[in-house]
């Protein structure tokens, strides 16, 4: 009888402890988030706070632990809590204070046809396109300040370029740079049908990516307001970076298009986290104007 009667209690509570167990993580399970697309709420990807290597941990010096041998434990402590102080206000002075904001616009209508290069230019349309574009960023002047205005050195970016500055206000500085001319990024997937030499995307990528990491960071500690800069440039170039800053499959850059003159608002936040506003915005124009 003794014996029936351990068994039933151990029996009993080891029922009350699993019951316990399962009802606690179905209660965690509840309270936690899931995408709707899916029974795991683990992230597939996980996004990296350090991509442009600016954290502010990664640009802070570390100080050197003391190499007195015969401090006592009580010393070391407050040494190590003084470091950790000192370390902590480093960390913070280097932290970014502002956010960046970048406003890539893609050229307008060009002569597509033309044999040499130099004959790419503006068509009648895109000069038009180029007008409204810079029509529509002069009405945002009056929520944000441009501080600067990049474009590349191929000739339909340079005219869109110039046809938009006459729109803005005469102070804003003006950048010419040819990492931002057009390209092949990286081999698109799903694949396309028409084919490219492979060196084509070996020069053009690495050519590409370098204008990435050139424009695309957080802001620097010293810099406290937010800024504001223009990049007249190409749409492979433009999608490119899109997935790029948003940390998405880089051969993704395909799978998209963009209208001439449009205006596509990237955002990178103090922390390094990076956000889309707008893209391919031409909603401002006539949907007669409108090509891509």
């Amino acid at each position: 009888m003794k014996s029936f009667r351990k068994i039933f209690t151990y029996t009993t509570g080891s029922v009350c402890v699993l019951t316990s167990a399962i009802y606690i993580n179905d209660f965690l399970e509840k309270k936690s988030l899931k995408a709707s697309w899916t029974t795991s709420y683990v992230p597939s990807v996980k996004w990296d706070s350090n991509w442009d290597r600016r954290n502010p941990e990664s640009i802070t010096k570390p100080k050197r632990r003391s190499s007195e041998s015969n401090l006592v434990q009580n010393s070391e402590i407050k040494n190590e809590t003084e470091k950790k102080s000192t370390d902590d206000f480093e960390v913070v002075k280097n932290s970014s204070k502002a956010s960046r904001h970048l406003f890539l616009i893609r050229h307008g209508q060009y002569e597509i046809n033309a044999k040499e290069k130099e004959l790419m230019i503006l068509t009648a349309l895109g000069r038009e396109q180029a007008e409204m574009t810079g029509l529509r960023l002069n009405e945002l002047c009056a929520r944000f300040k441009f501080n600067k205005l990049h474009h590349s050195t191929m000739i339909r970016a340079v005219e869109t370029a110039e046809i938009i500055r006459t729109k803005l206000p005469k102070d804003i500085p003006v950048h010419v740079d040819p990492l931002l001319c057009e390209g092949a990024p990286i081999p698109p997937e799903p694949p396309v049908g028409h084919w490219k030499p492979e060196f084509y995307f070996y020069q053009d990528g690495s050519r590409i990516e370098a204008a990435f990491r050139k424009y695309f960071y957080r802001a620097p500690p010293e810099q406290l307001e937010d800024s504001y800069e223009i990049i007249v440039c190409h749409a492979n170039v433009i999608r490119y970076f899109f997935c790029r800053a948003l940390q998405f499959p880089a051969e993704a850059w395909l799978r998209f298009g963009l209208a001439h003159g449009s205006i596509t608002h990237i955002v990178i936040r103090p922390d390094g986290r990076v956000g889309c506003r707008v893209l391919g915005e031409s909603g401002y124009m006539p949907i007669s104007k409108v090509t891509s």
